[in-house]
This record gives structure tokens, sequence and C-alpha cells, in this order.
């Protein structure tokens, strides 16, 4: 790589890392070049990026990122050893969730993740990998509220639809009576 390609490399990666609250560090170091294809398949169906960078450019561009926002990516510089693949995503868990089922569709060993960076909060471990697939994005986030705040108003709705049968039942058989007198 020349020069100005890493320039280029690292003022790319700067950019991204700069919009990105969501990414992961992954090593596909022991992938076959197929198994590496389908990976990368799987990222583009889920809309997710995933790059194979040098870990020198990646360090880097985070300490440009960093020195610009005033943020801290020192969790992350420790596991930028060996092959790294960046994934980028919109959503914080759906890289997780595509690690988790490319483990159980293709390899059950790769890729591991080494580092999450999720709204600047730093996830280091393979180990994290199940509870990262359980986070919520924004929207599932919204629907629960939702959800929340529709439960109460049904119960009201059916209390009082369910109340207004009684009362019209009451009545009725009060009228009833009434007329039998």
């Amino acid at each position: 790589m020349t020069k100005e390609q890493k320039t280029a490399t690292i003022a790319e990666l700067k950019e991204k890392f700069a919009a990105s609250r969501y990414f992961y560090v992954t090593d596909t170091s022991t992938m076959t070049v197929e198994k590496v294809n389908q990976l990368r398949r799987q990222c583009f169906e889920q809309n997710v990026e995933l790059r194979v960078v040098k870990n020198t450019l990646i360090r880097k561009a985070l300490e440009q990122v960093a020195e610009e926002k005033n943020e801290s990516y020192d969790g992350l510089y420790a596991e930028l050893k060996g092959m790294s693949a960046l994934m980028f995503s919109e959503t914080g868990n759906a890289p997780a969730r595509l690690i988790k089922k490319f483990r159980e569709d293709v390899d059950p060993d790769r890729p591991l993740l080494k580092v999450a960076y999720i709204e600047s909060d730093i996830v280091v471990g393979d180990d994290q990998v199940e509870s990262l697939t359980k986070l919520k994005s924004k929207e599932e986030l919204i629907a629960d509220v939702i959800l929340l705040l529709e439960s109460p108003i049904k119960n009201v709705l059916g209390s009082l639809q369910s109340g207004g049968n009684t009362i019209a039942g009451l009545l009725k058989a009060l009228e009833e009576r009434g007329g039998e007198e």
C-alpha cells in the first residue's frame, strides 16, 4: 500500500468512525476464502458493512476521531492485534445477530468478536456476542414503549365496554321486573 492509499484509507475510516454509533472489530483469520465470501454476502443482505483493514490504520483513524470528538477509544486499542475485520451497522445488535447466525449455519468458531463499540460503550470479548444479540434497536424500544402505553388504555376501554354491557343488562333486567309488577 502506498502512502497516499494509506492516507486515503485513514481518512475514509475516520469519516466512518465519526459517523457510526455502532461498529464491531472481529477476527476472521482462520476462515477460508469461501467462508469469508459467505460472511460478506450475509453482511450485505443484513445492511452490515464488512471491511478488512490493517490494525495500524484502524488505530490512526480512531485516534484522529478521538481527538476531534473528545472521546476515548482506549479499550479498543488493546484488541487491535492479528487480523481485524470491521463491521459497521445502523443498529447495535445487527452484527452480533449476524455473527451468531453465521456460526450456527457455517462456521461454529468464526468470526470471533474482539471488541464492539456501542454508543460510546466498549464491549470486549467473544463471550459477549450472546448479550449483544439481545440489545434492542431504537425502533424496537419505541415499539415496546407504545405497547406499554397502549396496555392501560386498552384495559380502561375494555372495562368501559364491558361495564356498558353490564349496565345495559341491568337496566333491561330492571325494566323486565318493573313490567311484571
